[in-house]
């Protein structure tokens, strides 16, 4: 899976539990919390969606690894070439 299909898998995951988030105004460096706004529950109902769409176990320790959208590509990319 290339960064990009993993970026674009995160971005639909992140959009279907924060709607309200426009896709095409996401920076990757926008804090999820601090800049667009994701209280704790939306969090971790994406850490949720993220673990069922790549199988991966993500642990709580980790979660500061998923804080912008460029952090999570890279988590991500690199849990799944492990």
């Amino acid at each position: 899976m290339t960064r990009d299909e993993i970026r674009n898998a995160f971005v639909a995951d992140l959009t279907a539990v924060a709607p309200d988030i426009e896709p095409s105004a996401l920076r990757d460096g926008d804090h999820l919390q601090d800049d667009l706004g994701l209280d704790s529950m939306d969090f971790l109902n994406l850490v949720s969606a993220l673990h069922k769409r790549f199988g991966l176990p993500i642990p709580e320790a980790d979660y500061a690894k998923l804080a912008t959208p460029a952090m999570a590509v890279t988590y991500l990319d690199q849990a799944l070439s492990g």
